[in-house]
């Protein structure tokens, strides 16, 4: 199991902006009725905007069971976000997250073992 779908801290800490072009009707489009206008005329998921965000397609528990709910049709920026050690290199974006959440940050083992990611 990928360790993501029992994280979403990126999901509850980072402010999800995107081009408007990203909404242009496609069948992965990104919904536009979840988005806000942002500056310099990008746009937000809703919820990500906020002083505590967190992602309205989120669903679930941070830390326990999360998932996407537009996951197929989620922003270029979603969809370039690459948790710590998925790609073999650590992510400091993704170990704030987790620190900031109450979690640990990844580690390679991580995804070859289904240890529980909680804080030690």
């Amino acid at each position: 199991m990928h360790p993501c779908v029992k994280c979403g801290a990126c999901c509850g800490t980072y402010r999800v902006l995107f081009a408007p072009a990203e909404t242009e009707p496609t069948s992965l489009n990104v919904p536009k009725e979840l988005t806000e206008k942002a500056e310099n005329g990008q746009l937000a998921i809703i919820g990500t905007n906020e002083a505590k965000p967190r992602c309205v397609a989120l669903a679930g528990r941070i830390g326990h069971s999360v998932g996407c709910t537009i996951y197929e049709r989620r922003p270029s920026c979603c969809r370039e976000y690459k948790a710590s050690y998925e790609d073999g290199t650590r992510n400091p974006r993704c170990d704030q997250a987790r620190r900031g959440k109450g979690l640990r940050p990844l580690r390679p083992s991580d995804y070859s073992l289904s240890a529980p990611l909680t804080a030690e």
